[in-house]
């Protein structure tokens, strides 16, 4: 059996399980807490799967891996980034919001303040950081497809970004968050299961010795100490200023965003209490820590005996060197069939990772519509839960169908510098109004509207009028240029603008609710009345 059939056989299988896994909670979806929080029936090793398994994307599998291979150090930094934000978003957000709220962001937000422009705010907010997100790993998906089906071309990227976008809209129509949930926990597993073994295998031709793979990941990259030392990608004597300025605004981009992401903010919701959150906190630590090791495996391992120009060569922007990797050392160890197991394996993982990411996402996004624009600012609250739960359902398969269409515009950029601009998104808007409603008692509605609004536009216009959308071969637009920003990442101006922006608002408002104020403090640090409906 060759190594196409082997992989599309294994891809099916996973297909196959989770479809299966979403009938079986679509049984048991009733209620729009099933829906929206999975019947907050989920214990914290099982969140904390799950967590894990929304977290680590295909930018973190596939992305990370291949700036690593390619940029050496430079590359790492993401992986720092990554593990860093998380921290962040666990010590600051994520306790205060699961004791503040109930199904969403929006509403925490509402609770103290003016509910429709709030919720409005929050609801646009969460569907552009989660489209954003969602065109990383549909990249992702035509990537590696291109690598394990071996075909080449657009047309047929395109078409495995439908299959993928198609998927993800059956897991979260009918399946809803308990859907969702079992499908990120298979796949946190699988993914921890097939890194951990690249890992070790990789390690263990080097005698376990990093320093020596490291060493020899110089020497094959063609350059040197240069490779384990900053400035191959960011801050380059090329680039300047600009350069430098970029790697600050990525740094904090990436520490920032993930407090602000609304996918995994949700996920908090799913456990019956603050116990059990913390659980799921910790166990969801000790996966993504441990995962983010790896990456610095993959990615050195992938210079070491692929090499960059075979990466390239597959993949510009080297988002398929974490399966390469996977065919070169089984190819080195076990012989030519051990490659096309490893290969087949090792991208049926990555599948896993894209589809269970995607459901995470499309779930926050047709949630957010839903339960903030739709029942409460459309129709001001008289809705029934079935009507909820029918818009929801709708308004996923739109979504699904909007990030099947961006995604195939988005081919040739890099996964992981795709969700990096959704971080920035996520910390300029969503973020600054996160915590000021929960530690700034004069905040108000003027102030969350201004923050939402002021870090969002922002922060998109940056991106649009960047490198990432016009001037560059990789741009979304590459034949055109209207780059009058210099930077990648927007973040250095858009996160203080941001921020800067809901204080103004706040001050130059006089609303002000002390009594409000003293009841979200009270539940956010004790979770009392966290399981009440929210009315607002």
């Amino acid at each position: 059996m060759n190594q196409q059939a082997l992989s599309i056989i294994l891809f099916l299988i996973f297909v196959a399980a989770t479809i299966g896994i979403t009938y079986w909670a679509s049984k048991n979806t009733k209620t729009a807490a099933d829906f929206y929080a999975g019947g907050r029936s989920f214990s914290g090793v099982q969140n904390g799967l799950a967590i894990g398994g929304d977290y680590m994307s295909a930018a973190s599998f596939l992305g990370i891996a291949g700036m690593i291979a390619l940029y050496g150090y430079d590359g790492f930094l993401y992986s720092i980034g990554f593990l860093v934000a998380w921290l962040v978003a666990l010590l600051l957000v994520a306790e205060l919001m699961r004791n503040s709220g109930k199904f969403t962001m929006a509403d925490v937000l509402a609770f103290r303040m003016s509910p429709r422009p709030v919720r409005t705010a929050a609801g646009v907010s969460t569907i552009t950081v989660s489209i954003f997100y969602l065109l990383a790993q549909m990249v992702g998906a035509g990537a590696l497809v291109g690598l394990l089906l071996g075909i080449e071309g657009e047309a047929a990227k395109a078409g495995t970004i439908v299959v993928v976008g198609l998927l993800m809209i059956i897991y979260v129509v009918f399946g809803g968050m308990k859907g969702t949930t079992w499908v990120q926990i298979v796949k946190a597993v699988l993914l921890m299961g097939g890194a951990g073994l690249i890992t070790l295998l990789v390690l263990g031709k080097y005698g376990f010795n990093l320093s020596g793979l490291m060493g020899t990941a110089a020497e094959q990259s063609g350059k040197a100490d240069a490779f384990l030392q900053p400035g191959l990608r960011y801050g380059t004597e090329e680039q300047g200023l600009a350069g430098k300025l970029d790697l600050i605004s990525l740094g904090l981009a990436l520490v920032l965003g993930t407090a602000g992401l609304p996918h995994i903010l949700i996920r908090f919701y799913t456990v019956p209490n603050a116990k059990e959150a913390r659980k799921s906190v910790n166990w969801g630590i000790g996966l993504i820590g441990t995962f983010y090791l790896f990456t610095l495996v993959l990615g050195f391992g992938a210079a070491a005996l692929v090499g960059s120009d075979a990466i390239r060569e597959q993949n510009a922007a080297g988002n398929t060197a974490a399966p390469q990797l996977a065919q070169a050392v089984g190819n080195m160890i076990f012989g030519e069939i051990g490659g096309t197991v490893l290969l087949a394996v090792i991208s049926a993982v990555a599948f896993a990772t894209i589809l269970a990411v995607v459901a995470g996402l499309t779930l926050a996004s047709s949630s957010s519509f839903a339960h903030d624009l739709y029942a409460h600012v459309f129709k001001r609250g008289q809705v029934t839960e079935r009507q909820e739960m029918v818009v929801a359902r709708v308004a996923a398969f739109v979504i699904g169908i909007v990030s099947i269409g961006l995604g195939i515009l988005a081919q040739g950029l890099n996964v992981a510098f795709l969700v990096a601009l959704a971080f920035a998104v996520a910390a300029s808007g969503n973020l600054p109004a996160i915590l000021y409603s929960l530690f700034w008692k004069r905040f108000n509605t003027t102030g969350a509207v201004s923050a939402i609004y002021g870090g969002l536009i922002s922060a998109v216009v940056l991106v649009i009028f960047s490198p990432v959308g016009s001037g560059k071969p990789t741009s979304l637009f590459p034949d055109a240029n209207f780059a009058w920003f210099p930077l990648e990442n927007p973040g250095i101006v858009s996160i203080p603008l941001g921020f800067l922006c809901g204080y103004l608002g706040t001050i130059l408002s006089k609303e002000y609710n002390a009594q409000k104020f003293a009841e979200i403090e009270v539940r956010s640090l004790t979770g009392a009345g966290a399981e009440k409906a929210i009315s607002h």
